[in-house]
């Protein structure tokens, strides 16, 4: 006779599940919960021997895991003929769509919502939690707006009646309040913005932060929210935002929204563990199909080296080898006479401020003299920012030249043509949200170009570290199915001048 086998699952709060077991049960989720993050045999916990390099997602200990997981609890169950005492009450909330669409119309948005928009809308507020993934320049925030005012709806009778939205940058909090107000929302009146500077505490009913402005705030502060909406969510993998999360015990409503994940298993788990499971919204081809974002073009411009600069790297490790490439002189020029030649505005991207990206600046400066050219890293305000974006969507002849920190993600220029990816990375998440920069349309642009630059080293058949890192750029631009040409550019022979 074969004994059935049970868990009990109930409800601890907005951010946990408990799971009641026998020891057996137990030993097998923490199995199946438990994953290797990439890279960790590179990190100092690892190598100091104070952590073995893995995400326990389900605590053995405890009993308890992210609430978020709980339709991979159903089929870890399901799989292993386990069945369920159920107390969590977890279900989908039914939506009448006629209402919705009274609800949309009584907002009086002053611009089309496109039929993703809506659906990607509605499968929120019928989830209660969830992960959207939307491409960069897929129109998030109006997803964002949609959300926030229907919850506003209905928390309007509860305690914690408040919406909070974070972000990852100053910028972004400007930008989203400043989308608000398009959308036909008084948000002077209604939204609470929080960076540095700002009162942490106010009677608004949307509070819209950086995460580093709040994630120290006790569990009692986090009280007042029935709504957390993480825009950029991929950024939600750091211990400080997971820290947010965790603090909000209460909240029934939880959204993430991000255009991009970075393709490991562990980091989609833990974002739906904290949010809930992802659902896609709409693909980049597909807008670019609709006619919705603009075409891209990548050309990606191989620098080959004279032999003394291969020797030379040979046995450099990652960031040697990337001091030498910051600090070439003749690939700097090249870039510069790139960026300086390039029609209409141009975005180059650099990792290194004072090593890279001042030197960049000055060269673009004394060369493009007939651009306005901007120079933009953490340094600068965000008032200076919002300016420079302002200006640069009137303008047809300006550069940007940027940090990845503080261009890559989120920023909302509808008017830029070229992109220069002038250092190298390997980053899924920051290649596709810097990408997503140029693919916003606006008056007669149908198309964006990238260039990317990348760096042969190769001796005695031994490929570099940036060379490789292009290699998994190609893997990402494959998988996007994005148009690509490679080009090989011998550097000795590319002109100083000119």
């Amino acid at each position: 006779m074969t004994l059935t086998r049970y868990i009990v699952l109930e409800k601890k709060n907005e951010v946990y599940l408990t799971i009641e077991a026998e020891d057996n049960i137990r030993r097998e989720l923490s199995e199946y919960f438990t994953f290797e993050v990439p890279g960790f045999k590179f990190m100092p916990q690892y190598r100091s021997r104070m952590w073995d390099g893995k995400i326990r997602l389900y605590s053995y200990a405890t009993g308890q895991i992210y609430a978020g997981l709980y339709p991979y609890i159903l089929k870890f169950c399901k799989d292993r003929q386990i069945q369920i005492v159920n107390g969590t009450k977890i279900a989908d909330v039914t939506v009448d769509e006629k209402a919705v669409d009274g609800f949309i119309k009584a907002l009086k948005v002053p611009l089309e919502i496109r039929d993703y928009q809506k659906e990607a809308f509605v499968y929120a507020i019928k989830k209660s939690r969830c992960l959207l993934l939307s491409p960069t320049a897929s129109g998030k925030s109006l997803i964002v707006y949609l959300i926030t005012r229907f919850n506003l709806l209905r928390l309007k009778e509860k305690k914690a009646n408040k919406v909070l939205i974070i972000v990852p940058t100053t910028s972004l909090v400007e930008q989203l309040s400043k989308d608000f107000k398009d959308y036909g929302w008084n948000s002077e009146k209604n939204v609470h913005k929080i960076y540095s500077g700002y009162d942490k505490d106010t009677n608004k009913k949307v509070v819209i932060s950086t995460w580093q402005s709040v994630y120290n705030q006790p569990k009692k502060w986090f009280a007042q929210f029935g709504t957390i909406i993480g825009d950029e969510a991929h950024l939600f993998k750091a211990v400080s935002l997971t820290k947010i999360m965790t603090k909000l015990e209460t909240c029934k409503y939880r959204y993430g929204l991000t255009g991009t994940l970075d393709g490991t298993k562990t980091h989609k788990l833990v974002l739906e563990g904290l949010f809930g499971t992802v659902n896609k919204v709409i693909s980049t081809a597909e807008l670019q199909n609709k006619k919705q974002l603009a075409d891209l073009k990548i050309y990606a411009l191989i620098l080959s080296y004279d032999n003394g600069s291969r020797q030379h790297c040979n046995g450099l490790n990652y960031q040697e080898e990337m001091d030498f490439l910051v600090a070439h002189e003749k690939r700097n020029k090249f870039i510069v006479n790139l960026c300086s030649k390039l029609q209409g505005n141009s975005l180059c991207l650099f990792q290194y401020v004072e090593k890279h990206g001042k030197n960049l600046h000055e060269q673009i400066l004394k060369k493009a003299e007939d651009k306005q050219v901007f120079y933009v890293y953490g340094g600068v305000d965000t008032d200076e920012r919002e300016k420079i974006r302002e200006i640069t969507e009137k303008s047809d002849n300006a550069i940007i030249v940027a940090s990845y920190g503080t261009f890559s993600t989120g920023i909302n220029i509808r008017n830029l043509h070229n992109i220069v990816f002038a250092s190298p990375s390997k980053s899924r998440i920051r290649n596709l949200q810097s990408i997503g920069r140029g693919l916003r349309l606006k008056d007669n642009k149908s198309s964006a170009t990238l260039y990317d630059i990348a760096d042969d080293l190769t001796y005695n058949e031994k490929e570099n570290y940036t060379l490789a890192h292009f290699r998994e750029r190609i893997n990402i631009y494959n998988e996007e199915e994005f148009d690509y040409e490679i080009h090989n550019v011998e550097l000795t022979n590319a002109p100083n001048n000119g």
